[in-house]
């Protein structure tokens, strides 16, 4: 018999029954570390060997991932980087993606923060490509999203490099990449512990944001200029602000969105601040996937997914 003694004991049972269908239901970051130890317990923090000599081009690929980010980089020295999976929902989307590429092996995972919209479908990668090294910044987040991240990287027997400020990932001649913020480790707001990249290939730069905000952006104190800028937070009005422009300088931006968003990205606000700049803008919702090609010749080339079908 039900008694109201029990009835918020039921309650409490029907509301956690209920979230864990959900996605992406909590919002706000977990502790740094869990009392298990199981997500610091996979950071190693060994980064892997980094061979190979140029032999051949940068080829950056900006995948139209919807209302999510991805970008796969085939590296000149035939390493490969994969920055973010987009949502759980385009998974199939983006291993076909990189099965069209005939990619077999990723050499750098870079999981920038804890979002579902940027490691949703990174479980799938790992499940079906063979991961050389992974990297993601050090905080926790109470989804299933994260969950199955983080579960897929133990099934697969690999561990996690710290993704912070000051961290080398690839020097080489004429190649170096960076990650130039998070600076900080306690952030607010999930999105200023992204993880931000910088490569360098002979005299041309690439920035890779992720969702770093304003607060973030402002702590980093690397050179960051760039010729080629992913812009921050799918084009949100609270990145890429007028002072971080001015460091990048950057004559291309690329913005990850999807068409007809519910989010309004990306805002007027934040493409107007990049026209005063004098970047060119490129957006996923309005030409499919960006591909930027730096050759050995010093030229930049850019193929979009729609002028090309």
């Amino acid at each position: 018999m039900l008694t109201k003694r029990m009835l918020p004991l039921l309650a409490l049972i029907l509301l956690l029954f209920t979230c864990s269908a959900c996605e992406d239901i909590f919002y706000e970051p977990a502790p740094q570390t869990n009392e298990s130890g199981t997500f610091d317990g996979l950071f190693k923090d060994d980064p892997p060997e980094v061979t190979g000599e140029i032999l051949a081009d940068l080829r950056v690929h900006y995948i139209d991932v919807g209302q999510g980010d991805s970008t796969l980089i085939q590296l000149p020295n035939g390493q490969t980087m994969l920055i973010d999976g987009g949502k759980q929902s385009d998974s199939q989307k983006l291993l076909d993606y990189l099965k069209g590429m005939e990619i077999k092996s990723i050499d750098f995972l870079i999981a920038t923060h804890p979002h579902e919209d940027h490691i949703g479908g990174l479980p799938a990668v790992i499940k079906e490509l063979d991961i050389r090294s992974i990297y993601m910044p050090r905080v926790e987040h109470t989804t299933r999203a994260f969950e199955n991240l983080l579960l897929s990287i133990m099934d697969q027997g690999l561990s996690i490099n710290t993704a912070k400020s000051g961290v080398n990932i690839v020097t080489l001649p004429d190649l170096q990449i960076d990650i130039v913020a998070p600076v900080g480790s306690a952030y607010n707001d999930m999105n200023n512990h992204s993880a931000v990249i910088k490569l360098t290939y002979k005299n041309k730069a690439f920035l890779f944001t992720a969702d770093a905000e304003g607060e973030s952006e402002k702590q980093i104190t690397a050179n960051i200029k760039s010729e080629v800028l992913k812009v921050g937070h799918h084009g949100g009005n609270t990145s890429t602000t007028e002072d971080f422009l001015r460091k990048v300088a950057p004559e291309i931006a690329i913005i990850s969105c999807g068409k007809d968003n519910s989010y309004g990205h990306p805002h007027k606000e934040l493409l107007d601040r990049l026209a005063t700049a004098g970047a060119k803008v490129y957006r996923t919702d309005e030409l499919g996937t960006i591909i930027i090609t730096y050759d050995d010749g010093d030229w930049i080339t850019i193929e979009t997914e729609n002028a090309i079908r």
